[in-house]
């Protein structure tokens, strides 16, 4: 999974299409990623249907960005958060987004960001239409971010786009060297790249390395990393029927 890194990171909420009950959460996973130098929730405050975002925006200095329902049926709220986000890219104060909705609507907005270098990461529910996952560098589903209580039955994650074990396959056979054992870090990154929505906790599992060996078609050794560090890289190979 990605390491944290010092990129500025404009986090741009479609309030109407996201829950303030996984708020904080969300932003521990944006952390991930960078600083979340902007915060902000586009929207119709004057309603009650966002009442459950009031605490959630103050606690976590997230800016409320008012905007007017003028027609009934036309979504304001995405044309709002669409253009500020292009003020911000043609600003060139962050160096990515993380784009909080499950709305389609916001997929050619992920594609425009991502040509003009810059990363994305989606943040939506697992109903989030295909299109706007595959238009983000990483995707996250929302369910993956509640918080259980200990004593909870383990909670219904996402359904993942593709198959496991054929993406897997893919990924060893592109990275693998000839004795096909390839670097676990490299079958993650060209995953991911192919799918997204990619992540080892819609499959219940926290890490890549405990995805893998969990699977009983691939082979996983570790290898020290040398000069007396407890640390070790993982390697991962298909094992031989």
């Amino acid at each position: 999974m990605a390491s944290p890194t010092s990129d500025k990171l404009a986090v741009l909420i479609d309030a109407d299409n996201a829950q303030a009950a996984v708020a904080s959460e969300l932003l521990v996973e944006v952390a991930r990623y960078g600083t979340a130098t902007v915060k902000r929730a586009y929207g119709d405050w004057t309603t009650t249907n966002l009442s459950g975002w009031k605490d959630t925006l103050h606690n976590l200095a997230i800016q409320p960005v008012q905007q007017f329902r003028f027609t009934v049926g036309k979504n304001a709220t995405d044309s709002a958060l669409i253009i500020d986000a292009m003020d911000l890219l043609h600003g060139g104060s962050v160096d990515g987004f993380c784009l909080v909705s499950s709305d389609s609507d916001f997929t050619r907005l992920a594609t425009r960001i991502r040509e003009a270098g810059l990363s994305v990461y989606g943040f939506g529910e697992k109903k989030t239409p295909k299109p706007f996952v595959a238009a983000c560098d990483k995707f996250i589903y929302t369910e993956i971010l509640r918080p259980q209580p200990k004593d909870a039955p383990a909670p219904a994650l996402p359904s993942p786009a593709e198959p496991l074990q054929p993406a897997l396959f893919q990924a060893v056979a592109a990275a693998g060297r000839e004795d096909g054992w390839a670097a676990l870090s490299a079958v993650g990154s060209l995953v991911m790249k192919a799918s997204p929505s990619f992540d080892p906790r819609n499959y219940g599992f926290q890490k890549l390395g405990e995805l893998v060996k969990a699977q009983s078609y691939l082979e996983v050794k570790s290898v020290p990393v040398g000069d007396g560090s407890p640390n070790v890289h993982l390697f991962v190979r298909r094992r031989e029927a």
